[in-house]
């Protein structure tokens, strides 16, 4: 996705969160609809917000607006946490080959199946890679889990090798890998 759709997103993000506050700062008179009348030249929406009692709605109304209150809220929170990505940086791909004629560029999923492959050939149990890059190399991060009766030390030098084997033979750059053994496969 780039900058754009995601700049995009982050605003109806913030938008379905400040709309819905600022909606209810009115209807319950935190904010006067006098004021939001004189900025805002919906008179008849704002005097019918204005006039809202909690008194007057019901326990089944009161559900109702709770339920689309919190769907709205977790969407909006899902598509601004997708949006802002704290920590390292997203991978997205890489390109091999530049050569004309011969390019080749290689997607961040491919790189991560390939050292989850990796992985799965050296012994490890259930890998999981999560891939960071600020520019073109990746740094790798492993996860896996040993065999019961494994050498936890020796499987994470095993897999941290073969993932960088594998990625050397097939060119893709790598800043670091990083191999965390988790425990034992039950």
């Amino acid at each position: 996705m780039n900058a754009f759709n995601r700049f995009i997103m982050l605003i109806i993000a913030l938008l379905l969160i400040v709309v819905p506050v600022f909606l209810l700062l009115v209807a319950f008179k935190v904010i006067p609809s006098a004021a939001v009348s004189s900025v805002v030249n919906y008179d008849a929406a704002v005097q019918g917000l204005g006039s809202i009692s909690a008194s007057s709605v019901t326990t089944a109304t009161r559900i109702i607006i709770a339920l689309v209150g919190l769907i709205v809220a977790l969407v909006a929170l899902y598509l601004l946490l997708r949006e802002l990505t704290f920590g390292k940086s997203v991978a997205r791909g890489t390109t091999i080959d530049d050569t004309p004629g011969r390019e080749t560029r290689l997607t961040a999923k491919a790189v991560k199946s390939l050292s989850e492959g990796a992985a799965r050939e050296a012994g490890a149990v259930s890998p999981s890679v999560s891939l960071a890059s600020d520019g073109k190399p990746y740094t790798v991060s492993c996860n896996v889990k040993a065999a019961a009766d494994g050498n936890y030390a020796q499987l994470a030098t095993q897999v941290r090798e073969n993932i960088k084997d594998t990625l050397g033979r097939q060119k893709v750059p790598y800043e670091d890998v990083e191999v965390t053994v988790l425990g034992s496969a039950s």
